[in-house]
């Protein structure tokens, strides 16, 4: 069926791919290949009179390598995602209700899955024809864990269309204050003994201190993630602009040729009309001289013509002479 819009039809039978479709192509499409690929999507949406789906197409950023081998590892490993997503819900869990036990065993099963899952990221980019740095494989790691620390990073890494790798936060996020377990009454807490003013001035300041230490971290950890972010666009924007000239070079190097196959044409054209110029010339004289001798043969066949009438006149005169004697 031929392909128009970005959603499928309403009648069943095949139509065309959905945007989303289209887009979660893309994500697992090897860095090298995404722009000139995305540039063939968006321009066959174009094409289909699909200008949003083109758009959005065409908005698309090229994932940095690390990024994509995250995409990668999500979409390959269906399974293995589904447990990692839900050891993160259980580690923020374990943190908020701050149960010491489970935060153990859970951090354990977090260095290890990590390890295991960054490895199965490496192993996926290798087949699909690229080796991951070391460099490459910590941001993977790095993206791991931010998973697990931050629900939406853990929704970004589900969807498998990751641009640039995430920064875990600089603590795990413990949520609210701690909640006691279900069923168990909280005991009775014993009365605070009293503190001293100077005392409670210096805890509420070292509070202070703490949280505003705690809070520029989370803003260095915001600011280093859209720092990230927009190398990775500066990168990928240089790319389309050295790509782009690199076709400006093309099309000029084409234009050349064919400014010299104009001006060899036209060259031959005046040439052409230099022998037409002649052969009419020539043609001409031909004429001319086919005329002139056209007139000489008349003039000759004439002349010939009153000789033989002469030659017979003198030819009978000359017998009546002898016939008489």
């Amino acid at each position: 069926m031929q392909r128009k819009g970005g959603r499928r039809g309403e009648a069943g039978g095949q139509d065309a791919e959905t945007v989303e479709e289209v887009l979660d192509e893309l994500y697992t499409t090897s860095p090298a290949a995404f722009v000139a690929r995305r540039e063939e999507r968006a321009a066959a949406a174009r094409t289909a009179g699909r200008k949003e789906d083109a758009r959005r197409i065409h908005a698309a950023r090229r994932p940095t390598l690390a990024a994509w081998a995250a995409n990668l590892l999500a979409r390959a490993r269906p399974e293995e995602t589904r447990r990692f997503l839900e050891l993160g819900q259980a580690l923020r869990q374990a943190h908020r209700t701050l149960d010491p036990a489970g935060l153990k065993d859970l951090s354990a099963q977090r260095r290890r899955i990590v390890a295991a899952l960054s490895r199965q990221a490496a192993q996926l980019a290798g087949e699909a024809g690229h080796r991951l740095s070391q460099a490459a494989q910590r941001e993977v790691e790095s993206t791991l864990r931010a998973v697990l620390a931050d629900p939406e990073a853990a929704d970004a890494w589900a969807q498998g269309r990751l641009e640039v790798s995430l920064t875990p936060p600089s603590v795990f996020p413990s949520g609210t204050a701690a909640t006691e377990p279900s069923g168990a009454a909280p005991e009775p807490e014993p009365a605070p003994r009293p503190k001293s003013t100077r005392a409670t001035s210096r805890t509420r300041a070292k509070d202070e201190l703490a949280e505003r230490r705690r809070k520029r971290q989370e803003e260095l950890a915001r600011a280093e993630r859209e720092a990230d972010r927009a190398e990775r666009h500066l990168r990928d924007a240089r790319a389309e602009q050295a790509e782009a000239q690199e076709s400006v070079r093309a099309a000029d190097d084409e234009l050349a040729h064919v400014r010299e196959t104009v001006a060899a044409a036209e060259e031959r054209l005046r040439a052409a009309h230099e022998d037409r110029d002649r052969v009419e010339r020539n043609r001409r004289e031909a004429e001319e001289r086919d005329r002139t001798a056209a007139h000489t043969v008349a003039e000759a066949e004439r002349e010939a013509r009153a000789s033989t009438r002469k030659v017979v006149r003198l030819g009978g005169r000359a017998g009546s002479w002898g016939s008489s004697d």
